[in-house]
């Protein structure tokens, strides 16, 4: 990952899209919160830079921020998904765009809800086109967690997606948040992660876990 990218987050106002952009700028990459509301955007960015104490953060409207990135994350509310897909089309061709969505229709939020496109991610990579490599990961992160910047996260992170090279700089994203990030396969296999959120959710309640996560056993052999 280099630290010459700049990584819009778009929604990055919200719990989750807040907590990577305190993580990625701690680890001193550039970012750039996005928003539908420009002045919410903007607060974000100065509550990031004053915990931090850092003057990189910035904070602007969703299109400014796609444009102004080389990797665009989106983590919108699954409502706004699709207003959110076209209105930065023309602003994310060629990059990467990391999709964060999960399918999550309140109040059942405990039930797994695909979208007839068969996840979300796969719906994105159709929507955008050939001309973006879409990503899907971090679906099973909790928001708090990433957040508390004393907080080491037990939660591994499977990455989806078409583009190896892509994949692989997610990857790296991943590990500069302090994460594990494993390739799991193309973006049809971002069903996976989209669908395990709402397990976890359930297992939180269940279980009284202050936000449950996934590891993946095993290690890598050599060669």
């Amino acid at each position: 990952m280099s630290q010459n990218e700049t990584i819009a987050i778009i929604g990055g106002a919200g719990a989750l899209g807040y907590g990577l952009t305190l993580r990625w700028a701690r680890a001193g990459l550039s970012v750039v919160i996005g928003s539908r509301d420009e002045s919410r955007a903007s607060h974000s960015a100065r509550e990031a830079n004053k915990l931090l104490a850092l003057d990189t953060v910035r904070g602007v409207g969703n299109v400014a921020a796609a444009l102004a990135a080389d990797i665009v994350v989106l983590t919108v509310p699954f409502s706004h998904h699709a207003s959110t897909l076209a209105a930065l089309h023309d602003a994310v061709q060629g990059k990467i765009v990391v999709d964060v969505t999960v399918p999550l229709r309140p109040p059942q939020v405990r039930i797994v809800q695909l979208p007839e496109g068969g996840s979300i991610a796969k719906v994105t990579q159709a929507t955008l086109g050939d001309g973006v490599r879409v990503v899907s990961a971090f679906q099973n992160v909790a928001a708090t967690h990433l957040k508390d910047l004393d907080h080491a996260i037990d939660c591994d992170v499977l990455v989806c997606g078409n583009d190896a090279d892509a994949c692989e700089r997610v990857i790296a994203l991943a590990a500069a948040a302090g994460m594990t990030g494993w390739h799991a396969g193309r973006i049809d296999n971002s069903a996976i992660a989209e669908a395990l959120t709402s397990g976890l959710i359930f297992i939180n309640g269940k279980y009284n876990i202050d936000g449950a996560g996934i590891r993946i056993t095993g290690r890598p052999r050599a060669g």
